[in-house]
């Protein structure tokens, strides 16, 4: 019998007072914590490829801005051992993905891809966002390889280079500009012929020496050997030209796109798609309802400041229970 077959066969008719969805920091702070509360949580952590995902840190090589690692550590081992630390007191994992939600009444119930139902009092939303990528060549084999959307988290390990930041907007400039503490060189690339940051932004930008333009160029191929980014073929957006541009790093402030799909029509969101929570609370719309990590901060973005919204919701999941518990079905449906 498989895990999920065993989880199913013991619990399908239960009745949790917390589910969590998502296993990234959040998702796992919110559980650890939840935990040590003796509330059980059930954390659906979802599949990706054939495996389980731990959120963006599965996908980062060195992270050394998590506090209490003086010596830096390896972004999957990180989530592994929050992960084990979650597990040690109590929560239990189903690796499905979580296919619709009904969020009505009560009880919330979650369906998975096996078809299998999942009831719970309380409902914790950590699905986090993913940054949004080019999708040309060479992009996804040099990802986390001088390929990075985050300089905040990678921007010291390119002391000294040359790099590319590609976007026009605030992020970018202040990603540039950050930047601009490590690399002997920023080149942004835009595909138009003037920026979309504000003013204010784009007269720091340009006052910056180590930064460059490059206008009316979009990229179409992220070159590379040995895991190591060596440079770019820009494509010019006007003629349609093309032209090597060594480098190396590139890193991409396009956006992220929050994964909310599921709760489409039912937990409000912002016009950027993350879900809204009542500040200073994690609390949705919906009651007994409540949303950390990347899905609902598209400010910080960082894995400290998502496990401090995990911890967050978990507290304001455990109020709401204690203030509701005794008045709630028994049974899902």
């Amino acid at each position: 019998m498989s895990e999920i077959d065993r989880l199913a066969s013991d619990d399908d008719t239960r009745v949790h007072d917390v589910v969590i969805i998502g296993s990234g920091p959040a998702g796992l702070t919110a559980a650890l914590y939840t935990a040590r509360a003796n509330l059980e949580p059930l954390l659906v952590e979802g599949v990706v490829d054939g495996g389980p995902t731990g959120g963006q840190l599965t996908l980062t090589t060195d992270v050394e801005n998590f506090p209490g690692f003086p010596d830096g550590i390896m972004g999957p081992e990180l989530i592994l051992g929050m992960r084990a630390q979650a597990e040690r007191f109590g929560t239990r994992f189903v690796t499905e993905d979580v296919t619709s939600v009904d969020l009505e009444g009560p009880v919330k119930a979650l369906t998975t891809a096996s078809g299998r139902t999942i009831a719970a009092r309380s409902l914790i939303v950590a699905t986090g966002a993913k940054p949004r990528r080019l999708e040309v060549p060479g992009e996804t084999e040099l990802w986390g390889s001088g390929v990075s959307a985050c300089a905040t988290c990678d921007g010291f390990f390119f002391k000294d280079k040359h790099v590319v930041i590609v976007g026009g907007g605030d992020s970018a400039m202040e990603e540039a500009m950050f930047l601009t503490k490590f690399a002997s060189k920023v080149s942004v690339v835009h595909r138009r012929s003037e920026l979309r940051a504000s003013k204010i932004m784009q007269e720091r930008a340009f006052k910056n020496d180590r930064i460059e333009f490059v206008w009316n160029a979009e990229v179409a191929e992220v070159q590379g050997a040995d895991g190591q980014v060596s440079g770019l073929l820009l494509r010019d957006t006007v003629t349609g030209e093309t032209r090597d541009f060594p480098c190396e790093g590139l890193f991409l402030a396009i956006g992220h796109l929050p994964n909310t799909w599921l709760f489409d029509g039912v937990l409000d969101r912002d016009e950027e798609g993350y879900l809204l929570v009542d500040q200073p609370s994690t609390a949705t719309n919906v009651p007994g309802v409540f949303a950390c990590g990347d899905v609902m901060d598209q400010i910080y973005r960082q894995a400290i400041t998502a496990a401090g919204t995990g911890c967050r919701a978990a507290i304001d999941a455990e109020r709401y229970l204690a203030e509701h518990t005794s008045a709630a079905p028994d049974d899902p449906r």
